[in-house]
């Protein structure tokens, strides 16, 4: 989403096709404070106020949690929260990183910041074999194949993906370019493998995390993720 025109191999990729991650395609760390301490069956998914909590299906028992450092940070925490009963338990909890510029509540291709908000996750794929995942597994060497300058600090970040249901169709695999607010509110926004610093607006976290992620993470349970700084997820 960072660059406007993008090169796929041999391939001149336009606009349009780019994720929101810079990638053309195809037409047990600590947990943030009050996670780690809060009860073992919260009523409500810890630091998570009335704004975002209500946008949570009712049918939802997964959720996984992004709380954002601060607003202009690439630094967050990724939990995992499961519903039992009326209560919210946390599984398990990892670094992660976030936008390279933060996050914003109106974000727009090439800001460098990732959307507040709380969205579905309904696809999963990559380069890599699907490890066992439960959501639908789209694996596509090419499709998922970093750029060649990128480097190989980052040549792994798409091994495995989860799209994140921000601006795409669901029910489509990671790469669909489909935008249906159109282009100039990005899109492409995924969990990936993490590189060690910021993203263009995606959400990354290490290797052992996504896998576990794709074997737990079950469409019958309807998971979503809620993502934002924590004084945004707070409000």
């Amino acid at each position: 989403m960072t660059v406007l025109l993008a090169v796929f191999g041999t391939l001149l990729v336009p606009l349009g096709a780019l994720s929101a991650c810079g990638v053309p395609v195809r037409p047990g760390a600590q947990g943030p404070s009050g996670v780690e301490g809060a009860p073992a069956d919260p009523a409500r998914v810890p630091g998570v106020g009335d704004h975002l909590y209500q946008r949570i299906p009712a049918d939802t028992r997964q959720v996984v949690a992004v709380y954002g450092e601060g607003r202009n940070s690439p630094r967050s925490t990724l939990v995992l929260y499961t519903r039992h009963g009326d209560g919210w338990r946390r599984v398990d909890s990892w670094p992660a990183h976030n936008g390279r510029g933060g996050w914003t509540t109106d974000h727009w291709m090439g800001d460098e910041r990732s959307p507040v908000g709380v969205f579905t996750l309904s696809d999963a794929g990559g380069v890599l074999p699907d490890p066992g995942a439960r959501l639908p597994y789209d694996e596509d060497d090419g499709a998922y194949a970093t750029p060649e300058e990128w480097g190989a600090s980052r040549r792994h970040d798409f091994d495995y993906v989860i799209a994140i249901d921000y601006n795409r169709v669901r029910g489509t695999p990671p790469h669909d370019t489909t935008r249906p607010e159109g282009v100039a509110k990005g899109g492409g926004i995924w969990l990936h493998l993490d590189h060690g610093s910021g993203t263009s607006a995606c959400v990354s976290v290490p290797r052992s995390a996504m896998r576990y992620l794709l074997r737990t993470l079950d469409p019958a349970r309807h998971p979503v993720v809620v993502m934002g700084d924590r004084a945004e997820l707070r409000t």
